[in-house]
């Protein structure tokens, strides 16, 4: 029955984009009208898990403060992105590979929605990413990163990438913590198949990065790591 949702899945999302993209660019990019841009694209998610049967549980809304902040979540599954993107924000915006660029309609719907690409293989490209991104956190823009980079093969957090974490102290923004659970079943490795599961978001409190400078860069990387962990101890929902 999964291997048949999939394919339903995969066929009605290719043909959500193609269209729903197209349109979307056809109004956003002329009247600058962006929040249609991210209404369509959180029909399209939602469209994506409900025909693949992914379900989620969001604990601690109420974290998250009433201003622009960095989501900083651990990765798991391909599942994660599109639960998060549906979970966390209505206007959240994500730092990307910027591989992703070439997708057709997909990767210029991300430019126009103020999605950011990481050239993670050249170091000035990304810098220069990084601060755009910072730029856009300080004009109010909510972001998602994925600091291990990519996506981890067990529960343990892989080693955190700096990038995304400097440009939350950069634009002097809260960063919220994020441990999503749950996701991995839906993919076994090898397959692009989809199970059905239920995901577990658990969102923790704010860190502060008023008044941080540079030097200070370790030691957030290091309170924002340790609390991540500790909402994965916690577990998923019961």
């Amino acid at each position: 029955m999964y291997v048949v949702r999939s394919i339903v899945t995969y066929l009605a999302i290719s043909l959500y984009v193609l269209v729903a993209g197209s349109i979307g660019l056809l109004v956003a990019v002329p009247f600058k009208a962006k929040n249609f841009l991210y209404r369509l694209g959180h029909g399209g998610v939602w469209l994506a898990l409900t025909l693949a049967g992914i379900r989620y549980t969001v604990i601690g809304r109420e974290n998250v403060p009433a201003r622009a902040v960095v989501f900083c979540a651990n990765h798991q599954s391909n599942v994660d992105p599109p639960v998060l993107f549906r979970a966390l924000h209505r206007r959240l915006h994500i730092l990307y590979k910027a591989e992703l660029r070439k997708l057709p309609v997909l990767g210029r719907v991300f430019e126009v929605g103020g999605f950011v690409a990481v050239q993670r293989e050249n170091r000035d490209a990304a810098f220069a990413s990084i601060e755009e991104a910072a730029a856009s956190v300080r004009r109010g823009n909510s972001f998602l990163i994925f600091p291990e980079g990519t996506r981890s093969k067990t529960d343990d957090l892989l080693p955190f990438k700096k990038g995304g974490l400097v440009m939350a102290l950069r634009a002097q923004a809260p960063i919220v913590p994020v441990a999503i659970m749950g996701g991995r079943a839906a993919m076994q490795k090898g397959s692009a198949f989809v199970r059905p599961v239920h995901v577990t978001v658990r969102i923790g409190a704010a860190v502060a990065t008023e008044g941080m400078t540079a030097a200070d860069r370790d030691d957030l990387i290091a309170e924002v790591r340790r609390r991540i962990e500790d909402l994965l101890r916690q577990g998923p929902a019961r």
